[in-house]
């Protein structure tokens, strides 16, 4: 059996802010809870990532309120942090060699946004010879405005994310059947 672990991407309270607009998946953190909570029965290595942005008036910048964990799915005693700078979770954070140490293959990845971190996450997991699974209703993204000013739907860029990742870079999967096949 692969050594696994669960990487939750960016659940955190500044995602909760009126500036981001709309978001699919209200349940998203709910379901992500459901996953660690599996992942730490299993006795799999849980590591919670977490954004610190560049920009000064971003609230999830450190030192900000948003900075801080969403509380369904925060780390407990034993579980590793990091923070990145970047939307990749193996950039300038030690994530890789903790996972080489602990001799993991698999990574199963929830947070958010979908579009963002977690698919860039997933995509470089794989780069790097990970066997990925994404749990599709434990991610959610915001809606946004194309190049040319066109309105793309939360909805939309979810299912196109995920679309992108699934069969190449990572086993796309929801939280029900997730569980069911542990």
């Amino acid at each position: 059996m692969a050594e696994q672990a669960l990487l939750l991407v960016d659940l955190q309270v500044g995602f909760d802010a009126a500036r981001w607009g709309s978001r699919n998946n209200p349940h998203c953190e709910e379901n992500a809870a459901r996953v660690l909570a599996a992942a730490r029965e299993a006795g799999w290595e849980v590591v919670h990532i977490r954004h610190h942005s560049r920009s000064p008036d971003s609230p999830l910048r450190r030192g900000t309120p948003g900075f801080a964990w969403k509380p369904e799915t925060a780390p407990i005693t034993g579980e590793r942090r990091f923070v990145k700078r970047v939307n990749s979770a193996f950039i300038d954070t030690g994530l890789t060699a903790v996972l080489e140490a602990a001799g993991i293959d698999a990574v199963t990845v929830v947070g958010l946004t979908t579009d963002h971190c977690v698919s860039t996450t997933a995509r470089m997991a794989e780069n790097l010879g990970y066997d990925v699974t994404v749990i599709a209703d434990a991610t959610a993204t915001f809606d946004r405005t194309g190049p040319r000013g066109e309105p793309m739907t939360a909805v939309e860029l979810h299912r196109a994310a995920l679309t992108a990742l699934s069969g190449e870079f990572a086993a796309v999967v929801d939280t029900d059947d997730w569980l069911e096949a542990r």
